[in-house]
C-alpha cells in the first residue's frame, strides 16, 4: 500500500511539471510519513548518505574539465581533426559532427556538454552549407549522445557507485560500443545525404590531416592521460579527474592561451550549478531507490517478470524496453538510480555479469537523451539549430534506428563489452 502510494504521489508531481528531484524527494517523504515506525530524519541521512561518495567525486570534476576544455579552444580543435578525418566523404560535415561528438566524448563525460560543444560550433556551419535544419539537429544530438557511452562517462561513474562495479572497467566497456555507435551513424549520415544531395566539404590531404592533428595534440592528450592512467592502473576514476581539471588548465591557459584568468570564475559558477543538478537528483532518489529495497519492491518485480517468461532473451528484451521507455521520460541520473536496483535481481538468472549490464544501462539510456519530452540532446540541437522540437524529432527517427540495431548487437553479443576489459583490467 506505501508503495502504491509512493508511485501515485511520483506520476502527480511529474504530472504537475515539478522538477524531477523535487518530486522524488516529495514522493518519498510523503511515503515515509505514512509509515509508523519510521522517522522523517531517516530522508534527510539517506539523502546525506547517497552523496556521500569518494567516486561521486569524479562528477564535478569531469564536468568542470570538459568546461575548461571547451573554454579553452579544445573543442574547436577537435573539429578541424574530424574534418580533416572525414570531411571528404558524403555528408562530410554531417559525418565531422558525429566524430567531433566521439573526439569530445573522451574529455566531457555528458552527452549535453557534448551535444552543446561541438554542436555550437557544426550545426550554425550545416546550415550555412544548405544542410536543413532539422536533420542537422538530428546528427548533432545523435553523436552527443555517444558522450555517455566513450569513457569518461558520468553515468558509468554513478553506475558502479550503485552496483560497487569497477569504474574503470565500465570506461573500459564503453570502447567499443562507441565506436560503434558512432561507425553505424556515420554510415545512417551517408546513406541519407546520398539521397539529399549534400555533399563533402573538402579533399583529402594527408598535409592537412597532419597539420590538424599537431593543432589538435593537446586536445587529444586529456582522454589519453584519463583512459591511459585507470586503465594502466596508475590513477582511480576520481583522481583522473582531478588530473583532468590540472591538465585542462594548464593547457588552455599556458599552451593554448585561449583560457583567461578571468574566465574561471564563469566556469565554477557554471560546472558548479550544473553538479548541483545532478548531485541533488542522487540524494532524492536514494531515499526513493532505499524506499524500495525496504518495501521488497525490486523481489516482486524480479518475481513478476521470471513468472512471465523464463527465455534469456525475451527477458532481455523486456528490460531493455523497459529501460527505454525510463530513458523517455525520466532524466538519466534519476532513471540509474530508480532503475538499477529493480534490475540487478535478474541478472543472475541471465548469466551477466555488472560490466555489461552497465553498458547495456547506458546505452538504453543514451538512446533515451533523443527521445521526446526529455531528450536532452534532442533539446540542446534544437535550442541551437532554432527549430522546433517535433520537427527534429522526425529527423531523428533514422538515427534512432540504427542506434536500436546497435543496442542489440550489445545486448546479445557479449564480446562487444567484454573484451577490452577482460584484455586490459582482468577481474581479480
Amino acid at each position: 500500500m506505501t508503495a502504491l502510494i509512493l508511485f501515485i504521489c511520483l506520476i502527480i508531481l511529474f504530472a504537475l511539471d515539478m522538477p524531477i528531484a523535487i518530486a522524488i524527494g516529495i514522493a518519498s517523504v510523503i511515503a515515509l510519513l505514512t509509515k509508523s515506525d519510521l522517522s522523517v530524519i531517516v530522508a534527510v541521512q539517506r539523502m546525506y548518505a547517497g552523496t556521500d561518495s569518494f567516486p561521486l567525486m569524479a562528477v564535478p570534476l569531469f564536468m568542470f574539465a570538459g568546461s575548461l576544455m571547451e573554454s579553452g579552444g579544445i573543442s574547436r580543435r577537435i573539429v578541424n581533426l574530424a574534418d580533416s578525418v572525414v570531411g571528404w566523404m558524403t555528408g562530410g560535415l554531417a559525418s565531422v559532427a558525429i566524430v567531433s561528438a566521439m573526439f569530445f566524448a573522451g574529455i566531457s563525460g555528458s552527452a549535453a556538454a557534448d551535444t552543446a560543444a561541438v554542436g555550437s560550433i557544426l550545426i550554425p556551419a550545416m546550415i550555412d552549407k544548405g544542410y536543413d535544419r532539422d536533420f542537422a539537429g538530428a546528427v548533432q544530438a545523435a553523436g552527443g549522445s555517444i558522450g555517455v557511452i566513450i569513457p569518461p562517462s558520468i553515468p558509468m561513474i554513478i553506475f558502479g557507485f550503485l552496483t560497487g562495479a569497477s569504474i574503470g572497467r565500465l570506461f573500459a566497456a564503453g570502447i567499443l560500443p562507441g565506436i560503434l555507435m558512432g561507425m553505424s551513424l556515420i554510415a545512417a549520415v551517408v546513406v541519407i545525404s546520398k539521397n539529399r544531395g549534400y555533399g563533402h566539404t573538402r579533399k583529402f590531404s594527408a598535409r592537412d590531416l597532419l597539420i590538424s592533428f599537431r593543432k589538435a595534440f593537446w586536445a587529444l592528450g586529456a582522454p589519453i592521460i584519463i583512459l591511459g592512467g585507470i586503465l594502466g592502473g596508475v590513477f582511480t576514476a576520481t583522481e583522473s579527474a582531478a588530473v583532468a581539471v590540472v591538465y585542462a588548465l594548464l593547457v588552455g591557459l599556458f599552451i593554448h592561451k585561449e583560457l583567461k584568468f578571468r574566465d574561471l570564475p564563469r566556469i565554477f559558477i557554471d560546472s558548479a550549478v550544473m553538479s548541483s543538478v545532478i548531485m541533488f537528483i542522487i540524494a532524492s532518489a536514494s531515499i526513493f531507490s532505499w524506499f524500495l529495497a525496504i518495501e521488497e519492491i525490486p523481489k516482486l518485480i524480479t518475481g513478476f517478470l521470471l513468472g512471465l517468461t523464463t527465455n534469456k532473451v525475451i527477458l532481455l528484451l523486456l528490460i531493455n524496453l523497459i529501460l527505454l521507455m525510463a530513458g523517455t521520460f525520466v532524466e538519466t541520473t534519476a532513471a540509474l538510480i530508480l532503475l538499477v536496483p529493480v534490475v540487478i535481481p535478474v541478472m543472475p538468472k541471465l548469466g551477466i555479469d555488472m560490466i555489461q549490464l552497465g553498458t547495456i544501462v547506458v546505452v538504453n539510456l543514451a538512446i533515451g537523451m533523443l527521445t521526446p519530452p526529455l531528450g536532452i540532446c534532442l533539446i540542446v540541437s534544437c535550442s541551437i539549430a532554432k527549430n522546433k522540437l517535433s520537427e527534429i524529432s522526425r529527423a531523428i527517427v533514422p538515427f534512432l534506428f540504427v542506434l536500436l540495431i546497435d543496442l542489440v548487437i550489445i545486448t546479445f553479443w557479449s564480446p562487444i563489452t567484454k573484451f577490452i576489459p577482460d584484455l586490459l583490467l582482468p577481474p581479480r
